[in-house]
């Protein structure tokens, strides 16, 4: 989702302040198998993943695309890491245009779908090459939908990221990460009083905590295998030195001093499908240059060392088959491997 000012609302939180609140996505039509019930069928080459590399709710569609090899079925945008104010801009492209959509910035998506649309404009977006319209901005539910009903589009022995029967235990796990980890960093970053900060800061690090036990004798977080649990935790986690220590003033320790999840860490990113993903460059100029309310001289930090990133990390002993009955996917395609110097 856009990490802008314009997707954020204000809000009464439960202890009594105006604090940080992520809007809900707006647009939430689904792409289903079938598309009786939403009017989207799956379609090979039809539809178009709009992402910044520099955004963790995108990141969780690029991971859940290379894992499941749609990258010939869905092709991807690329945006630019700095937006302004007419929102997400394609000036990675030639002429600034994306080479699908024909469009310069993805506000043109989403006023094709709906005029005048007040909201912000956030990624990832899925977007009708038909007829140029946004389909849906639904973070939360794209990435199921590409593990359950894009299923006729699998690489052969893709993994299962959302087992039926684990599910329940997957959607429990997930919301708690949500809520105090992938969101709560935002809520530190963005508070604008003392207790609003603190208690965001509190949640974060005793979500950390229970995450770091959970894992200290499993090598994944639900079941035996990497689950869309384990993709939205790493969204989060690959960030969180670089970017939330930080410029989001979560800073009781980093992840490196966590040696649980720095192992985890370390496992999911020498994984295929997770760290050829990750552009740490995109990922620093975005927080630093666009976020200027909370530091106002656009500075980028050279740090922290990119150094560790591929060292051994032993989580294999604890067992555990990281695609399951499936296995890894190739390299990116050409196209979309990660610049050098920009990832370890």
């Amino acid at each position: 989702m856009d990490d802008s000012s314009e997707d954020v609302t204000d809000g009464n939180t439960e202890y009594g302040r105006k604090a940080f609140k992520r809007s809900r996505s707006h647009f939430t039509d689904r792409v289903t198998a079938d598309g009786a019930a939403s009017g989207w069928p799956v379609e090979p080459g039809r539809y178009r993943l709009v992402v910044s590399r520099a955004c963790p709710w995108a990141s969780r569609a690029l991971i859940s695309r290379r894992l499941l090899g749609l990258e010939g079925a869905l092709s991807l945008g690329v945006t630019d890491p700095i937006q302004d104010d007419r929102s997400w801009r394609f000036t990675l492209d030639p002429d600034g245009r994306d080479p699908v959509l024909g469009i310069r910035f993805l506000s043109e998506a989403y006023d094709a779908r709906e005029t005048g649309y007040p909201g912000g404009v956030s990624v990832p977006a899925l977007v009708d090459t038909v007829s140029g319209k946004l389909v849906s901005n639904d973070f939360q539910q794209l990435t199921l939908d590409l593990a359950t009903e894009w299923t006729a589009l699998h690489r052969d022995d893709a993994p299962d990221l959302y087992p039926e029967p684990l599910r329940a235990q997957i959607d429990e796990v997930a919301e708690g990460i949500y809520r105090d980890v992938n969101n709560g960093v935002y809520r530190a970053g963005f508070a604008t009083a003392q207790e609003e900060y603190e208690q965001a800061y509190a949640d974060v690090f005793r979500r950390l905590d229970l995450v770091s036990e959970r894992l200290a004798g499993r090598r994944y977080l639900v079941g035996d295998t990497i689950t869309e649990a384990d993709i939205r935790l790493f969204t989060t986690l690959v960030r969180f030195d670089a970017v939330y220590h930080g410029h989001f003033k979560c800073n009781r320790n980093k992840l490196t001093e966590d040696p649980v999840l720095w192992a985890y860490l370390r496992d999911l990113y020498q994984t295929p499908g997770f760290g050829d993903t990750v552009d740490f460059d995109h990922i620093k100029r975005h927080y630093y240059a666009v976020h200027t309310g909370i530091n106002p001289t656009s500075i980028v930090p050279a740090g922290p060392a990119m150094d560790g990133w591929r060292t051994p990390h032993h989580r294999e002993q604890l067992g555990g088959r990281p695609f399951g009955d499936g296995t890894p996917p190739g390299p990116p395609p050409a196209a979309e491997r990660i610049p050098e110097g920009h990832r370890p």
